[in-house]
């Protein structure tokens, strides 16, 4: 599967934004997706990730409030909606696939993006 991300940028503090996801390569309803971050210094950190129909979503306890992730099989497409930026969520966020089962964990996921730069600016 290969996974590009769109939708990075600068925003300003209190906005929001909407990444997108495209995958291609393989059938994407097979794959949970999963999104993730890393910031400068930082390790990669899960966000939130979705199953393969869809009908089951999961969050990091720190963003569950702001962020909302969503597919759409019949496209290849996967998002990321957040709300309420802050300065600290800058950070270059990626999209992932997993064959598996939905998780968390980083080594689930067998596809990676290439990521794409979010800076929120205060």
């Amino acid at each position: 599967v290969q996974l590009v991300e769109s939708g990075g940028g600068l925003v300003q503090a209190g906005g929001s934004l909407r990444l997108h996801c495209a995958a291609s390569g393989r059938t994407f309803s097979n794959y949970v997706m999963g999104w993730f971050r890393q910031a400068p210094g930082k390790e990669r950190e899960f966000l939130g990730g979705i199953s393969k129909s869809g009908g089951s979503r999961f969050y990091a306890e720190f963003v569950k409030d702001r962020a909302t992730v969503s597919r759409d099989n019949a496209k290849n497409l996967v998002y990321l909606q957040m709300n309420s930026l802050k300065p600290e969520d800058t950070a270059v966020y990626y999209c992932a696939a997993s064959s598996g089962r939905l998780s968390s964990l980083i080594r689930e996921y067998e596809y990676w993006g290439q990521g794409t730069q979010v800076t929120v600016s205060s």
